[in-house]
């Protein structure tokens, strides 16, 4: 039996951010961005500034953190991990990490067809 496999995690980078950002600005949340104004971004906002829909999927919690998608973009990525990371550049608009000298950024790997059954036994997918 595979255990049910976590569809976001986080690198040690992203965590040391997230921290940073949550002793500045409190509690954290995160939306992944569907591809409007600054791309693809995982955008990182205090907790409730962002109003997440009835058609938004909580993801995971990272943490304390919820990370959502839009139900839409979910279907294509569903059966995918989504790496949460930290790289050098400027992060988005909106996202709080502008102005940090790094950006979050999502990097990810397709889940084995163990791991997808398993997250279809859970209700995952």
């Amino acid at each position: 039996m595979v255990d049910v496999p976590e569809q976001v995690v986080t690198t040690p980078a992203a965590e040391e951010l997230m921290g940073r950002l949550s002793d500045k600005h409190g509690e954290l949340m995160f939306h992944q961005s569907g591809g409007c104004c600054d791309g693809s971004s995982p955008m990182c906002y205090p907790r409730g500034e962002f109003l997440v829909g009835d058609g938004d999927v909580l993801l995971a919690t990272l943490g304390e953190t919820p990370f959502y998608m839009s139900g839409s973009q979910f279907e294509y990525w569903k059966h995918t991990q989504l790496i949460l990371d930290v790289v050098p550049g400027r992060g988005g608009m909106f996202s709080l990490e502008n102005g940090e000298g790094v950006r979050f950024l999502i990097r990810s790997r397709v889940f084995t067809d163990a791991e997808i059954g398993a997250l279809r036994v859970a209700g995952r997918i």
